[in-house]
Order: structure tokens, then sequence, then C-alpha cells
């Protein structure tokens, strides 16, 4: 009787099971686990052997070797046991094995159903266990190595997106929006004495058309890559949704309004006009002479825009004892400027600044929310197994109140 096992697990010496297998003990008189193992194996062979021979010779068995032949059978089912111990006790060091799938050498001859049938069968015959040696050399095990997979993607950073924020939303289903908008104003109300004539005043509106703007990209995709990565299809959606959003935030505050441009809110803002004269006015006096400019054209500015680094400077004004005017450093409070809440961005430049009643000058008109399609049917996409992920939004912006905004550029 002997018991085969593969080259690969006779040979792992560098496996902790194994060297467990190798150690002696007190159960077998200084015998090692798998010297015991194959001792009893060839016992149980060599009593299946003489109950064969007896009983085709026609002769009886004695009790004795009956009862030889059941301690034989006892102990290999122990020894079978302690095997399978031990690679419990092995795996518990290892929780990630289970996971993906693997098992230790003595786990796996443990929990063989080629020597659990053997040791039924009264060990008769001979068994061939196969087991896979695992190694950490290069290119000898690399399916069985899983490395330390971190769970989702690590994107790229994306600025606050603040100007529709400032404007009042609105929709449309038409592909423009068409409006009054007043231009002359003269109001010659007065006291008039009886009889006599009374004062004519002036009002004059022209119609302005403010026209729908598509807003668009795409990015090319393998469906391998979306199939393999369940993160890459929200992340891909997330980023494209986002390069629309950051598109249609520089649109709002500086688009030109040629070609498929909006025509944005700098443009066409009030170009700032001190209304009085302060001396040796800094850029704090500057901003607030913009909001008195603003309130003398009747209106009520809601928010200051300003370059992040421009408004970092303003925080960091001290006075002559060293401490802050504007800045608490210890405060969790929202950027605030002559009690109006101060919008950072860095689409309006380090220079400029933009200072409105944001709600009375403009509106937006979404004609088309974000809108995300993935397609196959692009070029030779087909053949190729690639996508096209294509993203798009259309809006109008309408500036009925230019006046309600100023703009300039920092002292």
């Amino acid at each position: 009787m002997n018991m085969m096992t593969s080259a690969a697990a006779m040979t792992a010496a560098s496996i902790p099971l194994a060297r467990e297998f190798g150690k002696k003990d007190g159960n077998g008189g200084g015998a090692t686990l798998d010297q015991r193992l194959a001792s009893a194996l060839e016992e149980v062979k060599g009593f299946a052997t003489e109950f064969k021979t007896k009983s085709e010779a026609g002769e009886k068995i004695s009790t004795e070797t009956k009862e030889k032949a059941d301690k034989a059978l006892v102990d290999l089912a122990g020894i079978r046991a302690e095997v399978t111990e031990l690679a419990q006790k092995f795996d518990a060091r290892r929780p990630n094995d289970e996971e993906h799938g693997y098992k230790s050498i003595g786990q796996q001859v443990g929990e063989s159903p080629e020597l659990k049938s053997f040791a039924d069968n009264g060990a008769s015959g001979t068994v061939t266990l196969s087991v896979k040696a695992v190694t950490s050399a290069t290119g000898s095990g690399a399916a069985l190595i899983a490395p330390d997979r971190q769970a989702g993607i690590v994107g790229m950073p994306q600025r606050k997106l603040r100007i529709r924020d400032l404007l009042t939303p609105g929709r449309t289903t038409s592909n423009s929006i068409e409006y009054a908008r007043q231009i002359t104003r003269t109001n010659s109300a007065a006291p008039v004495a009886e009889g006599a004539l009374k004062p004519e005043s002036n009002y004059a509106w022209e119609v302005a058309n403010a026209p729908v703007r598509t807003i668009a990209h795409w990015v090319p995709a393998s469906r391998q890559a979306m199939d393999d990565i369940p993160q890459l299809e929200s992340l891909i959606d997330g980023d494209l949704r986002y390069g629309l959003d950051d598109a249609e935030d520089l649109q709002l505050l500086l688009g030109d309004g040629q070609g498929q441009n909006v025509y944005g809110l700098y443009p066409q803002a009030t170009p700032y006009s001190a209304p009085i004269t302060i001396a040796g006015a800094t850029r704090i006096d500057q901003l607030r002479l913009a909001i008195l400019q603003v309130e003398l054209a009747d209106y009520d500015p809601d928010g200051i825009v300003l370059h992040p680094a421009a408004w970092t400077g303003i925080e960091l004004t001290k006075d002559a004892a060293g401490g802050y005017i504007f800045a608490n450093p210890q405060g969790i409070a929202g950027p605030t400027l002559w009690g109006r809440p101060v919008v950072p961005t860095k689409g309006i430049g380090t220079a400029n600044f933009l200072v409105g009643a944001f709600k009375l000058a403009a509106q937006i008109f979404d004609r088309m929310e974000t809108e995300v399609r993935i397609s196959d049917q692009d070029r030779d996409n087909f053949i190729r197994n690639m996508l096209t992920i294509r993203a798009e939004k259309r809006l109008a912006m309408a500036v009925k109140r230019a006046a309600a905004m100023v703009r300039g550029t920092l002292l």
C-alpha cells in the first residue's frame, strides 16, 4: 500500500502548513504527522488485503484480527481529523484565501473526497491526491496570489461650481428666450395746478433674445473595461456631468455671446465707476463703492464674485496691531464682505470682480437637463468592441437687468 501525492505537495517546505506536517508530537512516539498518516494507511491496507485473501479462500477471520482492523480504521480517522483541524487553524490566519477560493495544502488533503472515500471503503487500492503548491516566485503561482485590491477609483479634484446658484432658475420648451427689456425711463411726475398741462414721462422698451445653447462632450471606453470595473461607468458618468457643469459655469460668467457661446454676466455688467471719491482707497473700499453703484441704480446687491486668491488677500488684511480685520481664523462662518456673501471662483480671474443683484439681473432657462448616452453605433465601435459615451445639456440665460451688476478690475 502506498499513498501517492504530487511532487508539488511533497516539496512545499516553505509553506507553514507543510512545516506543521513535519513536526513531531507525542501522539505517535516521536513520529511526524505525515509519517503517522502513511503508517496508518499502510496498516489499514494490510488488513484489507488479509480480509480479501481469507474471504476468497473461505477461511474464517478471527475476532482478534477484526478488533485490530477496527482499531486501525479508528486511528486513521483520528489522524484525518488532526489533518483537518490543522488545516483549519492554518487557514484561520489567512482570512482572504476563502474569499478568493484558495485552499492550503492541508485543507486540500483533509477535505479531499478521495481520502474520505478511501478510508470509508477500508483503504482498499491506491489513492492519488492532487494538490496545488502555493509559491510567491515570479510567474509560478500568479493565479493563486490575489492582490490587495482597494475599493473605488481615485479621481481628479473638481472645483466648486457657483454661478448657477446665484441666478433665478427657469425652464423652456423653445430654442430661444424672447423678452421685453426696458431701456428708457424718464419720470416727469410732479404736482400740477388746476387746468395746467400735465408733464409727460418717457418709457421705452426693446425686444431682446437669448438663444438656447448646447454644451456637450464625449469619451471612448472599451466594453471590457466597463464590464470588468463596476465603478467605471459611474465615474465616467460623474466626470462627464461635471465637465458640462464646469463649462456651463464659465459660460454663464464669461461667455461672449459669439457663435455658440452664451452671453455671460461679466461682459454685460455695467463697468465700475466710483460714485464718490475716497482718498487712499483699497480693494475693500473699491468693492463697497461697487455695491454703492448698484444701490444707486435702485438694486440691492446680493453677492460678490471674486477669485479665491483675491478673497484670501482681503481676508488676510490686518490692522496696525496685527489683528485680522475681516477674518476670524477660528471661525467657521462663510465668506462675507460688507454684509454680502462672497462667491470665490477661479473663472473670473485674479484681477477682476463682479458685484450684483444677481437674482434680479439674470435668469437661467433649462431646455434639456444633463443627458448621458452610451452607444456602440459610432464609426467602427461595433467591430472594435468600443463604446462612445456622450453627455450634453441645453440652456439659455437672459440678462434682463444689466444695470443690476457692476464689473471692474481690482486695485
